[in-house]
């Protein structure tokens, strides 16, 4: 994780920060959702675990569908207007700024990740409506008041704001230490500000065999936790029905090309701040 100030540009540098001889978890991401930016060390391993554990595919599709649901009830039922997108990942279809702007062109989004290969693509990211606004900030999850100085630039952290942390909690090894981020992220947005969170869980044995074999490859690790864990991060929050639960049984849409309720080993959930 980078030390430095939070910047929203792409150096010259990027390219040498990128490394291809490891798998990589956005490129990783970006393969099992049908996207084209990833090398051969990431569709190997992916293949790899699609032997062990095929699911794994409907997770990572049926998250991608969830932030679409999520962005859409926060916009058109809730009224926000701002969303803070903490690890975004490769901008694939839908994005949370194309979806919020797609019912509400006044919103406003900041996006935030220190990863090399997402900042080489934050021009993808980088468009807006006339009426509203995106942003991409080069920064860290693991300095949260650093976060939201910084997406001050673009959005009024005095009004309502979703805090978007989708697949990305994983990452942090300590589970006190991940509920504190979230936590300080939190204590930054004013009342009426929402939390979305989705990450894959250790409800099969499967889903815990794909998840050693990806932490095996060399890549940064991703630690799968249970139901109870994720519903930790939302303590002191209110949580909109239907509470924690699987990813495709959070407000399914007609028309809904996810999975089944009960299909994968991934669990979502939005709070909001009172």
């Amino acid at each position: 994780m980078s030390d430095s100030t939070p910047q929203t540009t792409a150096s010259a540098g990027i390219p040498g920060r990128i490394d291809t001889s490891k798998p990589h978890s956005a490129r990783f991401w970006n393969y099992f959702v049908g996207g084209k930016d990833n090398y051969e060390v990431d569709r190997e391993i992916g293949d790899d675990i699609k032997k062990i554990f095929p699911g794994l595919v409907d997770v990572a599709v049926t998250s991608r569908h969830f932030l679409g649901r999520a962005v859409r009830h926060l916009a058109v039922e809730q009224g926000i207007r701002q969303f803070l997108d903490v690890g975004t990942g490769l901008p694939t279809a839908d994005n949370t700024h194309e979806v919020a702007q797609r019912v509400a062109p006044d919103a406003r989004i900041v996006y935030v990740d220190n990863d090399p290969i997402v900042l080489a693509h934050a021009h993808a990211l980088l468009t807006s409506t006339p009426e509203g606004r995106t942003a991409y900030l080069d920064a860290d999850l693991y300095q949260p008041e650093a976060v939201l100085e910084a997406a001050r630039g673009t959005l009024d952290l005095s009004q309502p704001v979703a805090l978007m942390i989708l697949n990305t909690l994983g990452h942090v090894a300590d589970y006190e230490q991940a509920r504190d981020l979230v936590r300080r992220l939190m204590a930054g947005l004013p009342p009426g500000s929402h939390l979305v969170i989705s990450d894959s869980t250790a409800t099969s044995e499967g889903m815990i065999a794909a998840s050693d074999a990806y932490n095996a490859s060399g890549a940064v690790p991703y630690y799968v936790r249970s139901v109870e864990e994720i519903a930790g991060f939302f303590d002191g929050l209110e949580l909109v029905d239907p509470g924690i639960v699987q990813v495709p049984a959070w407000r399914p849409e007609a028309g809904d090309s996810a999975n089944p309720v009960g299909a994968v080993d991934a669990y979502c959930g939005v709070g909001r701040k009172k």
